[in-house]
């Protein structure tokens, strides 16, 4: 079976690929388009994020049996189209979950404790106590949206802290777990405090948390997306921290990640974001470790062998 890589990989994949008898072409260097010219010729191709997997690259990919992504997201590919074409999707959100888990209670430690304002202040010699009194996360009710392998791991660290952990996902049925309760989605609008997304981008979730979804909470939250950032739409976080109804954010993706590119109404939203001591802003790492690079090729590896091998 050949296959192709065409995004740059941990070192260790290709070892791993050979401990399991396979081989691959390893070409990171390729541009989109001499990927579309050579994918006819091979079985199975692993990528990150340099492709858009549409309708257009398939009608030129008839031998392609499986496609593996080195990570969790799906939201590049065509799901339906590659479905219709029997060609197999692998992906590794068993690889990176600890990692989301663990940036997202980072964050949220961040922010209730107003460390990143602290150290500012006191690199510059400003000794402010009782403007940095911090929140405690002991007794918090934390909303789950999306309880899969990141949404799982989140809840089960933010109970160790002594949280009540409240969880939502439309696909999953009975999994209240020793770690979160099972339950609806107006039970999330109603009791939590905290409110953490792990959910895909799909077009059921595009803008799904808007100025109206957010206006829903009794409560005024502290709201937190480790998943995709188009799933927020930008103005509408602005106009809900400026109402209070977030108190504030910890946001490890944007709803346009090429900073470069935003549009005037997103660049404004970016620079209120940017300006605002209540947001905290990361460039979407949280899955994105030392060791989650090397996880995500070994889970992968396992996945791809075992369609081979059938």
């Amino acid at each position: 079976m050949k296959i192709l890589v065409v995004d740059p990989m941990h070192p260790s994949f290709l070892p791993l690929l050979e401990g399991k008898g396979l081989s691959a072409d390893y070409r990171p260097e390729l541009t989109k388009e001499e990927v579309v010219a050579i994918i006819g010729e091979y079985d199975g191709l692993v990528v990150r994020s340099k492709v858009t997997i549409n309708e257009d690259f398939l009608q030129q990919a008839g031998g392609l049996k499986f496609i593996a992504r080195a990570g969790a997201g799906m939201d590049q590919i065509d799901v339906d189209a590659a479905g219709k074409r029997s060609i197999a999707l692998l992906n590794a959100p068993e690889g990176n979950r600890v990692a989301v888990a663990e940036h997202a209670i980072g964050m949220l430690l961040c922010l209730f404790n107003k460390l990143h304002l602290a150290d500012r202040q006191v690199r510059a010699g400003i000794w402010d106590r009782e403007g940095n009194r911090g929140l405690e996360l002991l007794g918090k009710t934390v909303g789950v949206i999306g309880y899969g392998n990141t949404g799982r791991e989140f809840a089960r660290r933010v109970n160790a802290f002594g949280c009540r952990v409240l969880a939502f996902d439309i696909y999953i049925g009975d999994f209240s777990d020793k770690y979160a309760q099972q339950c609806t989605l107006a039970a999330i609008f109603e009791e939590t405090d905290i409110v953490s997304l792990h959910i895909p981008l799909s077009s059921e979730t595009l803008g799904w948390v808007n100025k109206s979804f957010l206006e829903g909470f009794r409560k005024n939250i502290f709201l937190i997306n480790t998943s995709r950032g188009e799933i927020i739409p930008l103005a509408d976080l602005v106009w809900a921290l400026e109402s209070g109804r977030v108190q504030g954010a910890c946001l490890d993706v944007l709803e346009n990640e090429r900073l470069k590119t935003l549009t005037t109404a997103q660049k404004e939203a970016f620079d209120y974001l940017a300006a605002s001591d209540r947001v905290l802003l990361s460039p979407h790492v949280a899955g994105w470790t030392h060791e989650s690079y090397v996880k995500i090729n070994q889970v992968l590896v396992e996945k791809i062998a075992a369609f081979v091998n059938g």
